[in-house]
């Protein structure tokens, strides 16, 4: 999903997860449901969590600073941390190397296209050069 440069992420999550459809190994339909996601502290809301939780899909998003505070000055009624599992949010490192290699396209990293259409498409141009 493509939005205009000035939108959060987190506001189009549910957005592109409904959108997500991969190929299972042999037969049978596709799948809809990841068996994890993986995210930075950009996506540690409770509607995001209680979304996914909706949905049994596992999550690996640290906590914010603030929110850890937040759930520490309530005390008890601040109820436990969020699981956090540091050996599966190592795998996130591949995500972040990606949108590096595609940053070092200076239109992409500054976003001279006007048009929604035009920057995806170079987009896909810088892609098919990383590729080859």
């Amino acid at each position: 999903m493509l939005t205009s440069g000035n939108v959060n992420d987190c506001t189009m999550f549910t957005q592109v997860m409904d959108g997500i459809r991969f190929r299972r190994p042999g037969r049978g339909r596709s799948g809809a449901r990841p068996r994890r996601v993986l995210a930075d502290k950009g996506y540690s809301s409770r509607a995001i969590r209680a979304w996914l939780r909706a949905r049994r899909i596992p999550t690996t998003i640290p906590e914010r600073r603030d929110q850890q505070a937040g759930r520490q000055r309530r005390g008890r009624a601040g109820g436990r941390p969020p699981v956090f599992d540091p050996v599966a949010y190592r795998r996130r490192n591949v995500v972040e190397r990606c949108f590096n290699r595609l940053k070092q396209f200076r239109a992409i990293a500054t976003r001279y296209d006007k048009t929604a259409l035009s920057f995806q498409a170079m987009i896909d141009l810088a892609t098919l050069t990383l590729w080859l």
